[in-house]
């Protein structure tokens, strides 16, 4: 069976469900349609596919760049938010699951709970697209081993250190890591950790690699050495006590000084949006070792790659 035919069809709801052979081969497809769009080569490949949007989170980047990706591969998509639709009023997601699978030909959902875009995945036979949960968020993972790949020439070997909330992104990235042979120190005040599911997963692929997963609450010990630093905010979308992440954060700003502490050459990573003079100062996200903008852009030429792959 081709790479092709593992994946079409297939449901995308964490990287947890992929081999490293799978991951690879999306990367491959989301470099080749990078160049094609750079190139101004046409390539719809979803020419009269249709693609439900539900987005219940806001949304900067997830929407445009999947809208900018179906547009490119041919496709029509359809926006909704929960408040707008029958859900709103008590619809069962099982029935709203099978009546958009006779409209469309697959589902980009971005929502709070897992147990959400799984129990879209049980009652559709198109597929299915996780644009972000609370547990994970599959498609900046990609994004972000792309922009890695991109800026380095390699993946495996290197170590990255992320400093922000424990959430959906550093989880994905503790994933990616661990299934791509590459370390991560993880940087969080005492107190606060990753989901132990994703603990779990990634302590367990990175030792079948000799690799490292390490959660501290010392941030020159994450940044030592590193070949990427990633941050992210000390808050993320549904959390209340913004207030309290803020004071037991503060000490863990990428700026000039704790930049040093990586590896000279090293790259700065964040998924956006950013919040200056909190989890990083403007000198830094506007600094030549900045790749945030290419991360960016990744998100739309790696999307473009799931759905050129999994939509039948």
């Amino acid at each position: 069976m081709s790479m092709r035919e593992r994946l079409r069809g297939k449901d995308f709801l964490t990287l947890m469900d992929f081999e490293p052979v799978e991951i690879n081969f999306m990367l491959d497809v989301a470099a080749d349609l990078k160049r094609k769009w750079s190139m101004k080569e046409p390539h719809p490949y979803l020419q009269g596919r249709t693609i439900a949007m539900i987005f219940e989170k806001h949304s900067t980047r997830t929407r445009f760049s999947f809208q900018a990706a179906i547009a490119h591969l041919g496709a029509q998509s359809f926006y909704a938010v929960p408040a707008q639709m029958q859900l709103a009023r008590g619809e069962p997601i099982k029935d709203t699951a099978r009546i958009i699978d006779r409209y469309c030909d697959a589902l980009v959902i971005r929502t709070y709970g897992q147990d959400v875009v799984e129990e879209y995945a049980e009652y559709m036979e198109s597929p299915v697209i996780n644009a972000l949960t609370d547990l994970t968020h599959p498609c900046q993972g990609l994004a972000d081993m792309l922009t890695i790949r991109e800026h380095k020439g390699r993946i495996a070997g290197l170590k990255l250190a992320y400093v922000g909330d424990p959430w959906n992104v550093c989880q994905t990235l503790m994933v990616c890591s661990s299934l791509l042979g590459m370390d991560i120190y993880v940087a969080v005040p005492k107190g606060w950790s990753p989901a132990k599911v994703i603990m779990d997963f990634a302590e367990e692929q990175a030792k079948k690699r000799g690799t490292e997963v390490v959660v501290t609450d010392d941030l020159e010990e994450a940044l030592r050495g590193a070949d990427v630093v990633y941050a992210n905010t000390f808050h993320s979308m549904g959390h209340k006590d913004i207030e309290e992440r803020k004071k037991a954060f503060a000490k863990y700003q990428i700026n000039r000084e704790t930049l040093s502490w990586a590896k000279p050459d090293a790259i700065f990573m964040h998924c956006l949006p950013g919040y200056r003079g909190e989890e990083m100062t403007d000198e830094v996200i506007e600094g030549p070792q900045s790749v945030v903008f290419d991360e960016g852009e990744n998100r739309m030429h790696t999307e473009k790659a799931v759905l050129a792959l999994m939509v039948p």
